[in-house]
């Protein structure tokens, strides 16, 4: 059996206590040992932490050899190695590998490839990395990481710890919060997609809005967020967008809002706070969608949302033939719907008194 895997980055030592404050945890066991890594529950060992966040995985965790596992207070007692208790094992170990395995900043600076205009604003702890530019007016705040290849426009602000990984694009007049993390291939405040037909003949509407994104947002790879047409789109804090999402003009998304990959927000829609989308979710213009809504995958939203709650649309895999016979009773239903209301009539008459 091959070796398990174990992750490029080197992690910061600590001891179980110190982990257990971080997390403001209880621990039962062992506190003074050290902990330099985290790993699953059937391969970790001393001096590795790990998690139960399933209990289905509960004979896994009877056998491990982990030196610290999270686990909650109902699982605690079947522990068999020192157990920090915490009410939510997997935010934990997000939190505490979090801990072990800081975010790597580079040396401040500008690379010598770098292009940056004089009248740009670089906080000196920054860094700019090789074949980055970053336009005039722009600022970049302390410890902001500006990755190869990354294009800062005229007049954009990235705020205190933002992380743009690389070839990030950031068009004019954007403005990032703080402690941000952009992935590769992303695009911000591009142009939104307007256009009046004059005559049959396409027509473009200038683009005078901005992206407004808040703190804590995470940006998956090659997502595009377009910039307003008139007002701003706008990203509130804590929110995390996956790859492959197109997020169109004047958008606004809700605090803390999750959205999973390659789903496509049309204009002028506004999504609530805590909301959940799936992947391929497809939403309409225009709409509202309220706070603390859950999207299953690959639905369709055409209509605002008006309530808390799960929703989803689209019709289920099944077996080819089973689905071609839907399929073709699909188109019969408008003439199978005229014949029942036929019927009804027919037998409304019969039921009648004479």
């Amino acid at each position: 059996m091959a070796d398990s895997f174990q992750p490029s980055i080197k992690a910061t030592t600590y001891s179980v206590a110190q982990i257990a404050e971080h997390l403001k945890a209880r621990v039962i066991g062992d506190e003074s040992q050290m902990i330099s890594a985290v790993n699953s529950l059937p391969e970790a060992q001393t001096g590795e932490l790990s998690f139960l966040s399933d209990k289905r995985l509960l004979p896994q965790l009877k056998a491990t050899q982990a030196g610290a596992v999270l686990v909650t207070e109902k699982m605690a007692e079947h522990c068999p190695v020192t157990a920090i208790v915490v009410d939510n094992p997997y935010a934990a170990y997000a939190r505490a590998a979090g801990l072990l395995y800081p975010q790597r900043f580079h040396i401040p600076g500008i690379h010598p490839s770098a292009i940056v205009d004089d009248k740009a604003s670089i906080d000196i702890t920054a860094w700019i990395g090789p074949g980055a530019v970053v336009e005039a007016d722009a600022v970049i705040e302390a410890d902001a990481q500006i990755g190869p290849n990354c294009v800062i426009g005229k007049n954009v602000r990235i705020g205190k710890r933002t992380t743009l990984v690389a070839s990030v694009t950031i068009n004019y007049d954007c403005e990032l919060g703080e402690r941000n993390l952009v992935h590769p291939g992303t695009v911000i405040g591009s142009d939104g997609f307007g256009q009046a037909n004059d005559n049959g003949k396409w027509v473009k509407i200038p683009q005078l809005g901005r992206v407004i994104i808040g703190d804590d947002v995470e940006i998956g790879a090659n997502t595009a967020i377009d910039r307003g047409a008139i007002k701003d789109t706008i990203i509130e804090d804590g929110v995390r967008l996956d790859n492959l999402i197109q997020i169109a003009h004047n958008v606004r998304i809700g605090a803390h809002s999750v959205i999973a990959g390659q789903t496509g927000i049309s204009g002028s829609t506004h999504i609530g706070k805590q909301c959940m989308l799936g992947g391929t979710v497809a939403l309409a213009g225009h709409l509202t969608i309220a706070d603390n809504v859950m999207i299953a995958g690959r639905s369709e939203v055409r209509q605002s949302i008006e309530k808390p709650g799960a929703y989803g649309s689209g019709t289920p895999l099944e077996p080819m033939k089973k689905w071609l016979k839907s399929s073709a009773r699909f188109k019969q239903l408008d003439e199978m719907s005229k014949r029942i209301s036929e019927l009804e009539k027919k037998l409304a008459q019969l039921d009648s008194p004479s």
